[in-house]
């Protein structure tokens, strides 16, 4: 006869291989993996298009990015848009003028899952 100890010792161990396989789905988030123009470069022109690459899929409606240039003057952008074939990519068409200078995407992203992400990064336009 087995013990209730012994009992619930096994069921123990046979939960906790099944949580390591869940968690990891539990966490995720749209995390940046990639973006044009990409961090810390130097564009030779100023970019018609910023591009974000996800870690996994976006939601478009509450997925975006703000565009700050010299001396912190807000860029105007057109409608963000999810890519038709890969929902991790974001594209955001650049519709006001980009002189030469310092440039700052503030991003934020809702993942297909519901989580929420934020960053941003810096390049600079010749």
């Amino acid at each position: 006869m087995s013990s209730p100890r012994f009992l619930r010792g096994l069921a123990a161990a046979s939960v906790f291989p099944l949580a390591l396989l869940i968690a990891p789905a539990a966490f995720a988030h749209a995390h940046l993996k990639s973006q044009m123009p990409a961090a810390d470069s130097v564009a030779a022109a100023a970019p018609k298009t910023i591009e974000l690459h996800f870690s996994e899929g976006v939601e478009p409606a509450f997925t975006g990015i703000s565009l700050k240039g010299p001396g912190a003057a807000a860029v105007k952008l057109g409608k963000p848009a999810v890519d038709a074939h890969d929902k991790a990519v974001l594209r955001v068409p650049v519709q006001g003028p980009m002189p030469a200078g310092s440039y700052v995407v503030d991003w934020h992203a809702v993942a297909v899952d519901g989580h929420k992400t934020k960053g941003q990064y810096s390049f600079s336009v010749k």
